[in-house]
């Protein structure tokens, strides 16, 4: 699945930012001039389960991942992708939709799927935010890049198994990250439609400042609607997923 920003079709594992809470949030954030820093997005689809829930609504840290030299290195917080790391990028097939995932390779390294789990420069990885559905079983999806897809792939995709793959395993090149959900069985990612660009990674989430149990179909519509409105202040109390306000995301460092 995947779902999708100013856009009427859902997709998967993407963020969202056209209705009322994230308006109103980024509103604030202009009054104080930190647009540029940070940015309000909900979460509309399960792709990245059980770290982001549907209707969590975070907030992006822009900053991070930004652009460093000789100089501001020195007195900046910038610093590049880890694996592990949870990153909102811009879709490469239609950069006006913004994805979140998790970074799993980065150039050099040497990436495989056995029987759904990971092994990273030939090592098994321990991923404890990964989520498997029980009994479902599809051959590419959980022996990636081997196996034989049950769908047909994006040109993107089939370009990186044909040009990056050595001895059954996809070997990261330079410039481009490898990211997946955590709903592992449950998301449309770099397996269907090929590496992230280094460049179009946007930004860390850094905190779910609410998070409310709303149906996917209220969150991708672009515009502000009533249903949702007064969903929300009939609501509010109710359907508040109160543990989850002020929740840090984390990443999870991974080992080669």
């Amino acid at each position: 699945m995947k779902a999708f920003w100013n856009k009427s079709r859902a997709v998967a594992g993407q963020v969202h930012r056209g209705f009322i809470g994230e308006w109103a949030v980024t509103i604030i954030l202009l009054l104080f001039g930190t647009t540029t820093l940070l940015q309000a997005f909900v979460i509309p689809t399960s792709s990245m389960e059980n770290t982001l829930l549907v209707g969590d609504h975070v907030l992006v840290d822009k900053l991070t991942y930004s652009p460093t030299d000789q100089v501001t290195q020195h007195w900046l917080p910038y610093r590049d992708v880890r694996r592990g790391d949870v990153i909102v990028l811009r879709y490469p097939l239609d950069i006006s939709m913004d994805y979140v995932k998790r970074a799993i390779g980065l150039p050099g390294d040497r990436i495989r799927l056995e029987n759904k789990r990971l092994i990273l420069n030939g090592k098994p990885v321990d991923e404890p935010y990964a989520v498997h559905i029980p009994g479902s079983v599809e051959s590419y999806r959980d022996n990636f890049p081997s196996g034989t897809p049950s769908q047909p792939l994006r040109p993107r995709a089939l370009e990186m198994l044909k040009r990056y793959v050595v001895n059954g395993e996809l070997v990261v090149p330079p410039g481009f990250i490898f990211a997946m959900g955590d709903n592992r069985d449950n998301s449309d990612d770099c397996r269907f439609w090929g590496l992230v660009p280094r460049e179009n990674i946007r930004g860390t989430p850094l905190l779910i400042y609410w998070s409310f149990d709303a149906p996917t179909e209220d969150l991708i519509n672009p515009n502000i609607g009533v249903d949702h409105v007064v969903d929300v202040v009939a609501h509010f109390f109710t359907k508040t997923r109160w543990s989850r306000s002020f929740k840090l995301v984390h990443s999870y460092p991974l080992q080669p």
